[in-house]
C-alpha cells in the first residue's frame, strides 16, 4: 500500500506539471493582456514599460521557463488585476467553493443512496416512479434549473435570495442545482449495483445462516454494492471543485469557479493557472483517497 501511494503521488505530480504547462500555453495563446491592464489613453512608452515589467516582451518559451522556475519555488505569480499573490486569491475563494461542493455532495449521498437501495430491493410502482424521475433529472441542464429556481423561489414568491452568501438561505438553491444531476446518477448506480448483488449466492448463503434481513442487506449486500458508488462520489467531488462555474456564476457565489471566469475574461493569467493547478492537485488527491477507500470497503482488495 505504501509503495502504491508513493507511485500515485509521483504520478499526481507529473499530471499537475503537464496540466499547468498545457494551461500556460493555452492561456497565452488568447492574446496579450497588456491592453486590458493599462489605461486606454496610455502612451506607447507606458505600454512598453508594462510589458517589460511583466515579462510579456520575452519569447513565449522563456516566459514558460520563468514560470516553471517560480512555480517550483512556490511562487505562482501575482494577479495582474488585483496586484496580489495569485495563490492567495485562490485560497480566499476556496472556502466558498468547498462549502458548496460538500453541501451538494451531502445532499446527493443522503438522497441518492437510500433511494437507490429502496429501488434496488423492491419492484413495482414506486421503483418505476423513482426510476422515471431519476432519468428525467439527468436530462435537466444546470443553468435552466438554476434560472427556474430563481424565478420561482426568488422573483415569484420571495422565499430565497437570488444570489450571494451570508446565510443558509443563500446556500439552498446553489446546493440543489449543483447536486441535482449527481443525486440522480448516484441513485441509478446504487440501484443497479444493489439489485445485482441482491441476487448473488453469498446473499442466499447469509440468509440460510439465519441472519436478519436488515443484516443481510446492510452488512453484506450494500457494503459490496457501494464499490462503484465510492468511485462516483470521489470523482464527483473533484468535478465539483473545478466544475462549479455555471452554478457560481448564476448565483453570484464567490468561489473558485467564478474567480476563474472573471480571470479568463480579464486575461489574468497567473490567477487562472494558479486555480487550475490547485484543482488538479485536489482532484488527484481525492482520486487517491477513493482508491484507498476500496481496501476499507472490500478487504479482498490489496495494492501491491
Amino acid at each position: 500500500m505504501v509503495a502504491y501511494i508513493i507511485r500515485r503521488l509521483v504520478f499526481t505530480g507529473l499530471i499537475a506539471f503537464l496540466a499547468v504547462s498545457a494551461v500556460f500555453f493555452i492561456i497565452r495563446m488568447t492574446g496579450d493582456p497588456t491592453y486590458l491592464m493599462v489605461p486606454m489613453d496610455a502612451s506607447q512608452a507606458v505600454i512598453d514599460n508594462f510589458r517589460h515589467k511583466m515579462g510579456f516582451d520575452k519569447p513565449l518559451f522563456f516566459q514558460y521557463l520563468d514560470y516553471i522556475w517560480n512555480f517550483v519555488h512556490g511562487d505562482l505569480g501575482t494577479s495582474l488585476r488585483y496586484n496580489e499573490p495569485a495563490l492567495d486569491l485562490v485560497l480566499e475563494a476556496l472556502p466558498a467553493t468547498a462549502l458548496l461542493t460538500f453541501s451538494a455532495m451531502a445532499m446527493s449521498i443522503l438522497i441518492g443512496i437510500p433511494l437507490g437501495i429502496i429501488t434496488g430491493i423492491r419492484s413495482g410502482g414506486i421503483d418505476r416512479l423513482i426510476t422515471a424521475l431519476v432519468v428525467l433529472a439527468q436530462g435537466v441542464p444546470n443553468f435552466w434549473l438554476g434560472l427556474m429556481m430563481i424565478f420561482i423561489f426568488s422573483v415569484k414568491f420571495h422565499l430565497l435570495p437570488t444570489g450571494g452568501t451570508g446565510s443558509i438561505k443563500h446556500l439552498i438553491m446553489p446546493t440543489i442545482v449543483l447536486g441535482f444531476y449527481t443525486t440522480s446518477r448516484i441513485t441509478r448506480l446504487t440501484k443497479s449495483s444493489v439489485s445485482e448483488h441482491f441476487q448473488k449466492e453469498y446473499i442466499q448463503t447469509a440468509r440460510a445462516k439465519g441472519l436478519r434481513e436488515s443484516t443481510v442487506l446492510l452488512k453484506h449486500c450494500v457494503r459490496n454494492a457501494l464499490m462503484p458508488v465510492v468511485t462516483l462520489v470521489g470523482l464527483s467531488i473533484g468535478v465539483y471543485m473545478g466544475g462549479v462555474v455555471i452554478t457560481e456564476t448564476i448565483f453570484s457565489w464567490p468561489g473558485m469557479g467564478r474567480l476563474i471566469v472573471q480571470s479568463i475574461e480579464m486575461r489574468d493569467f497567473p490567477v487562472v493557472i494558479a486555480a487550475v493547478s490547485f484543482i488538479v492537485v485536489v482532484f488527484s488527491f481525492i482520486n487517491l483517497i477513493t482508491d484507498i477507500a476500496y481496501a476499507w470497503i472490500d478487504p479482498r482488495i490489496r495494492y501491491d
